[in-house]
């Protein structure tokens, strides 16, 4: 399925000023965002699932995008318009023949071998990095950097989305790489503005050079 956003909001309610993640998501939507992956790993299912509820209304009320981090269940029961998976998710393989030809599959990378895979098994798009460091992904090992960027996105038939560190000075590098568009938390849910923060990335990978003008 053609993609049709370029900037893609990751969710962690840890992140936001207050702890409320609903309405910082609603002013990011306000400020252009159309995609939103609802990750909230630490949730039960039992907070989860209606969470995924809301979102999903909240996400059709602005036209946008709405993937589930590895929960196909989840996503199917709400409607959403896919799933994101990670290194220990159901196969993207598996996953689309569960979703259907019609519904959107992002898989996390950090590597070309894993694009390389994520592109085999019927996925529509990939993240990749961190490409600058970020505290979220710091688990996952030192930032990649743009080099390694840029070999990815040479090698990849498929979107790739630059994630990690993402900031507004850094966008216009990112599409330079052959970014596809940035993934990202907290340069919008942790701001004191989403909407305006939301709407400063829009500008930027609609018109990259306006960093720098």
């Amino acid at each position: 399925m053609p993609l049709d956003f370029a900037l893609y909001l990751i969710t962690d309610r840890r992140q936001t000023p207050d702890g409320h993640l609903l309405p910082a998501v609603r002013r990011a939507l306000e400020g252009g965002v159309r995609a939103v992956q609802l990750r909230e790993k630490d949730l039960p299912a039992a907070e989860f699932y209606p969470l995924a509820g809301e979102l999903r209304s909240l996400t059709r009320e602005f036209g946008a995008r709405l993937l589930i981090n590895d929960r196909v269940d989840v996503a199917l029961a709400t409607g959403a318009d896919g799933v994101h998976l990670g290194g220990h998710s159901l196969p993207a393989a598996d996953a689309r023949r569960l979703l259907g030809p019609d519904k959107l599959i992002g898989v996390s990378t950090h590597r070309i071998e894993e694009i390389r895979t994520a592109e085999e098994n019927g996925a529509d798009f990939v993240t990749f990095g961190p490409v600058w460091f970020t505290p979220s992904k710091a688990p996952f090992g030192n930032p990649v950097g743009l080099d390694r960027l840029r070999e990815a996105c040479a090698a990849s038939s498929l979107p790739v989305f630059a994630l990690g560190g993402i900031k507004p000075e850094r966008v216009a590098k990112a599409l330079a790489a052959g970014a596809a568009g940035v993934a990202l938390i907290s340069a919008i849910l942790a701001a004191v503005d989403p909407a305006a923060a939301a709407n400063t990335f829009t500008a930027l990978l609609q018109n990259p050079r306006h960093e720098n003008e």
